[in-house]
């Protein structure tokens, strides 16, 4: 069972999420409406342990939820994957009143919420990522924006590869999943898309196409290449020495994280949120929040993490399908 909570600390961790500030604001004001205080942990975890702690009021998260990134910043931490640096974290809650800490962030910033549940803080984890790749939920924070802002990039690349009648190579975020990659190769029309749950590293078969579509009249090629499997650079090198077609390499990177978030990422986020709170003070913790057949639910995060998430096959299929 839980500690009684009377002060809640909040915290994002990891890679930041367009959405990351909607829950931020959640967290604060569900807290608040509920009779508790509020601290924000800046840094993550690295703030956590160099107790860049500060009080937060309604007033605080004032117009933030239409910002991209996250106003009490983040970081990757070291220090916090060590049984040393988790204890230090924990007594530095206690040191300053925190009886359970909301952490947004991916599977990283779950291992360090757990570490501090097993010390005696309440613990509840939310899905900040772009990336999609959080098994235990169907919607991950930031994953609509930044799938979004890549769609909105292939466009313009699209039209300029169309007429120059090139090849594009446009490499999108994601780490070792192909969630964007999958989203954005059938949003955009791609006639090829890389994922890293599905590619075998056939690159004849893509010149093959390419050379195949030329002979049929198309006059330009788009590959979506996820962050996975990489090398967009050399890839286009290639591909244009054995195809004769000029093709070009484009990596969005980090553009993919930033700008204002989408409806659904600022609706998403703050329920999820508000629920964060209000099962903390249930008597839950060591949970994730996540999202499923139109609910939304939370689990235990030892189970959380030991799901595997793949990409759906039907999926995969009709964006083959689509590509002829």
């Amino acid at each position: 069972m839980a500690n009684k909570v009377k002060t809640i600390g909040v915290l994002t961790s990891g890679g930041d999420a367009p959405g990351m500030n909607a829950a931020i604001r959640a967290v604060v004001r569900t807290a608040i409406a509920r009779g508790l205080k509020v601290k924000g942990i800046k840094k993550g975890y690295q703030g956590l342990l160099n107790e860049e702690i500060v009080d937060m009021a309604a007033k605080d998260v004032s117009d933030i939820i239409q910002r991209g990134g996250t106003i009490l910043g983040t970081a990757r931490c070291m220090e916090f994957k060590t049984p040393e640096g988790q204890k230090k974290g924990a007594d530095i809650c206690r040191k300053h009143g925190i009886d359970g800490i909301v952490v947004i962030g991916g599977d990283g910033s779950y291992r360090g919420a757990q570490a501090l549940s097993r010390l005696g803080i309440n613990t509840i984890g939310l899905p900040g990522t772009i990336d999609l790749d959080i098994a235990c939920t169907e919607y991950t924070i930031g994953f609509d924006t930044a799938v979004n802002t890549a769609m909105q990039a292939i466009d313009k690349v699209k039209d300029t590869s169309s007429s120059h009648e090139r090849c594009s190579i446009i490499e999108v975020m994601g780490r070792n999943a192909g969630y964007i990659a999958l989203w954005c190769g059938i949003a955009n029309g791609a006639e090829d898309i890389l994922l890293p749950e599905k590619y075998d590293y056939n690159e004849q078969e893509i010149i093959n196409s390419i050379i195949k579509n030329r002979k049929m009249g198309k006059t330009h090629h788009i590959i979506i290449n996820a962050e996975g499997i990489g090398h967009s650079t050399s890839m286009a090198r290639r591909i244009e020495a054995a195809t004769g077609m000029e093709t070009r390499a484009t990596i969005l990177g980090y553009m993919q994280r930033g700008g204002s978030p989408t409806a659904k990422d600022r609706y998403y986020a703050s329920i999820m949120g508000a629920y964060a709170v209000d099962i903390m003070l249930k008597g839950k913790t060591n949970r994730v929040v996540g999202y499923q057949h139109g609910e939304f639910v939370d689990f235990d995060i030892e189970s959380a993490l030991n799901m595997e998430k793949g990409i759906d096959e039907y999926q995969f299929e009709v964006s083959r399908l689509l590509a002829i």
